[in-house]
């Protein structure tokens, strides 16, 4: 896929920076976009201001990204809004990388109301980056809309800076490493391994446990060993999975390192999971994945290719408790709004891609 140019190749950098500290799902998102740089940028060092968790998945994996550097907290960048930055944190880490002397800088990271700020006190040659409406401009932007894909939103950022060769496909190297250690965790077997991963960071992404125990039983009758994945706090949403289904399943929540769970979804037959950053992450790993997705999160984070992706959607835009429209506002409630996706459907899209693994 070639891209239309926002904005020509900027001469002589040396070394540049990306800005994204958010969650998993979110950097796979940005995967395209840093592959599109490297390509247009061969000889550039690219550093990745990442979250506390980056260095744990890109630290000596081929890719990319040659660097990671861990943002400090600061307000709206990687803390909640009500955050108070502390100028002892802050003013010696951008001294640091005024230091790194960067040619060019993106902010692939939102809106810029608080992220544009933070990314011009790096002291870039070039700035680039999103713009919502009140956010304040750099060098070169483009505007910030939400219902766009979160993987073109990218490649229109790194557009700008004439990275316009991309693969619309995120795709992670899985090392041996990362075999090694899965099995560790989880034995390879002649049987097709199928994943489920029943957490969301947020609860309105939340398919129930007893749904998903009985996906797992339809594919652990269809001759899948099932595991069940997540965070530690997520235990109980997998210990849930495990004890209501039939057959017997592996709960692996909160045991595996990043390494084991890359491993772990690339040698999965199918991987069933809300919209979160493990199903993303299955999908870079070579995995196929069946989603399942809220109506408006369709929009900005589904596959975008159907081979080896199926998405099943709900379409509840109101809160189930008091009725609010969350098109248009938000309310104090947090149910989950795909609990009415039926059983049968993402059964259905989970066996059919079992059989096409096989």
């Amino acid at each position: 896929m070639v891209l239309r140019s926002r904005g020509g190749v900027v001469p002589d950098v040396r070394k540049m920076a990306v800005l994204r500290a958010n969650g998993l799902g979110d950097f796979v998102f940005a995967i395209p976009a840093l592959t599109a740089l490297r390509a247009a940028y061969p000889a550039a060092e690219i550093v990745y201001l990442g979250a506390q968790w980056h260095p744990s998945l890109l630290d000596g994996r081929p890719g990319p990204v040659d660097r990671v550097v861990v943002v400090p907290p600061a307000h709206g960048v990687t803390e909640p809004g009500a955050y108070q930055d502390d100028p002892a944190v802050l003013e010696p880490f951008f001294a640091e990388m005024a230091a790194e002397e960067f040619d060019l800088a993106l902010q692939m990271h939102g809106g810029g109301q608080n992220s544009n700020p933070f990314l011009l006190r790096l002291g870039a040659r070039v700035t680039a980056g999103l713009k919502a409406p009140t956010a304040p401009p750099l060098d070169r932007w483009v505007p910030y809309n939400y219902f766009q894909h979160e993987v073109l939103r990218y490649l229109e950022v790194v557009a700008l800076v004439g990275a316009t060769e991309a693969d619309l496909e995120p795709r992670l190297a899985v090392t041996p490493d990362d075999l090694a250690a899965a099995r560790e965790f989880c034995p390879e077997t002649p049987r097709p391994l199928a994943v489920l991963h029943p957490g969301a960071g947020d609860t309105g992404r939340r398919w129930p446990p007893a749904k998903f125990a009985a996906v797992g039983d339809a594919l652990a009758a269809a001759g899948a060993r099932v595991a069940v994945i997540g965070t530690a706090p997520e235990g109980g949403l997998a210990a849930a999975v495990c004890g209501t289904m039939r057959h017997p399943a592996q709960n692996l929540c909160g045991r595996l390192t990043m390494s084991a769970l890359v491993g772990l979804l690339a040698r999965a037959a199918v991987v069933v999971s809300n919209d979160s950053g493990p199903l993303h992450l299955a999908g870079a790993c070579g995995a196929a994945t069946v989603g399942i997705y809220w109506a408006y999160n369709l929009v900005t984070a589904g596959p975008l290719t159907t081979a080896h992706h199926r998405s099943v959607t709900s379409w509840q835009l109101t809160c189930p408790i008091c009725g609010a429209d969350r098109a248009t506002g938000r309310c104090p409630h947090q149910p989950s709004f795909v609990a009415d996706v039926p059983v049968a459907e993402v059964t259905a899209a989970a066996l059919d891609l079992l059989a096409m693994g096989r």
